[in-house]
């Protein structure tokens, strides 16, 4: 008995949060219970009323209230609707576990019982069907989860923790937003900086912490100029459509041709809009791109390319000089790749490995390049740790026909998923704050 004592001290000592399967079974079992009896309901609200972009006002309401009542001190309004709250435990690390809002402009036709009908004015002033289809109320509901398990377990670990309901993920700038709202200068600075997201490409419960999380992404709005005429007399103007659909080709060769053969990028042209009647020659065109990569030089080698590209065929097409394209790249939706702190991966496996059993963990090819503002949190320069991890959410046996994202068939399996991703958010606070 004196040695198994001993062991379970020494466990304790290099900071292993559950050391005991005791602990183990006795924080799930805690988790079992408070999805019972709080977190479903809390999940079926987030789903039903989501709120869009910057505008998460009734969402923030909700999710601070539900932190509040928890200790924590809260403060709202941060960077437009985010939530700051902070739980002040004595000396130790400071760590910072964070949980995106907003939801789509997208009309939901998932079939769920509990299906978003909401609708909301953007902040365009266009009243727009509003949808979770991209798992926000997963993280939210997981994030009150993880502070109530943490809260309970004050005796067990020393430090500050700060929870952040973030706005605007999905326009990528509210994490920046929040930023110069002096959220590392107004709330104490993490050291560690944690956050996941569901995935309907995972199987339910399964975890990833992958060192790549997530691409860069920048918004770029290309306006062509023309000079408009009569359909039947194209010769007499310059038909901006056709310049358009030059660029819109003319743009692949970018990733094909100016960047190295094992580096991914993504150049996609998401929207175009021209023209008015079938026979005029319209006078201008509207262009919308979304532009990845995971690799800072790429990132600029794509931009660059961009305007290069927009330039040399206007011009060679006749485009006058004084009409040249404007290439308009996004003050707001952009943002760096969120990469994971390599030493704090290998911190994550080893936890999640010791206490969930090695079944746990997958390792999956990434499907696309999603990007994540999350990257402002963790910047090189702000000397923060970044672990951002993946959570499943879509049973094993319909990870073939599982909707995508953002598509308004998504749905996933809010039970294990909130439950996974609940557990492995306190059990690696709990491994930070008692010892890497």
């Amino acid at each position: 008995m004196k040695s198994r004592a001993l062991f379970a001290l020494s466990m304790i000592l290099v900071g292993a949060p559950f050391a005991s399967a005791g602990a183990q079974d006795e924080l799930r079992a805690e988790i079992n219970a408070d999805y019972k009896a709080n977190l479903a309901t809390l999940f079926d609200y987030f789903h039903r009323n989501p709120e869009l972009s910057r505008r998460e006002f009734n969402t923030s309401e909700r999710l601070g209230a539900e932190i509040r009542a928890l200790g924590f001190d809260v403060t709202q309004k941060v960077g437009g609707t985010g939530v700051v709250a902070v739980m002040r435990n004595g000396a130790g690390p400071t760590i910072m576990i964070r949980a995106d809002m907003d939801g789509l402009p997208v009309k939901e036709a998932s079939g769920l019982s509990y299906a978003s009908l909401a609708t909301q004015e953007d902040i365009d002033g266009e009243v727009k069907p509003v949808m979770h289809a991209c798992g926000h109320d997963t993280h939210m509901t997981a994030l009150v989860g993880a502070a109530r398990a943490l809260a309970a377990r004050k005796d067990q670990w020393k430090g500050t923790l700060v929870l952040i309901g973030q706005p605007a993920e999905e326009r990528i700038s509210g994490a920046r937003a929040m930023m110069e709202d002096g959220l590392y200068k107004r709330f104490p600075k993490p050291d560690y900086a944690l956050a996941f997201h569901v995935s309907a490409s995972h199987p339910s419960g399964k975890i990833e912490v992958p060192l790549v999380a997530g691409s860069s992404s920048d918004s770029v709005d290309i306006i062509v100029h023309g000079v408009g005429a009569h359909g039947a007399a194209p010769n007499k103007g310059v038909d901006p459509v056709l310049v358009a659909s030059q660029i819109v080709v003319s743009l692949q060769s970018i990733v094909s041709r100016s960047i190295e053969p094992l580096q991914p990028g993504v150049i996609t042209v998401g929207a175009i809009h021209g023209g008015s009647k079938h026979n005029i020659i319209g006078d201008k065109v509207h262009m919308q791109l979304t532009v990845r990569s995971n690799d800072p030089d790429v990132r600029l080698q794509l931009l660059d390319g961009i305007d290069r590209v927009a330039e040399g065929v206007a011009v060679s097409m006749g485009v006058p000089k004084n009409l040249m394209p404007e290439v308009i790249r996004s003050p707001s939706e952009t943002t760096p790749p969120t990469v994971n702190d390599a030493a704090t991966v290998e911190i994550f496996k080893k936890t999640f490995t010791e206490h969930f059993g090695a079944d746990k963990l997958i390792d999956m090819k990434p499907e696309g390049m999603g990007a994540e503002d999350f990257a402002y949190f963790v910047t090189p320069e702000s000397g923060v740790k970044g672990l951002y991890f993946v959570v499943g959410g879509t049973p094993e046996k319909d990870l073939k026909t599982a909707p995508s994202h953002h598509s308004p068939f998504f749905k996933v399996e809010p039970e294990p998923a909130i439950k996974s991703a609940t557990e492995a958010m306190v059990v690696g606070a709990m491994r930070l704050f008692n010892g890497e």
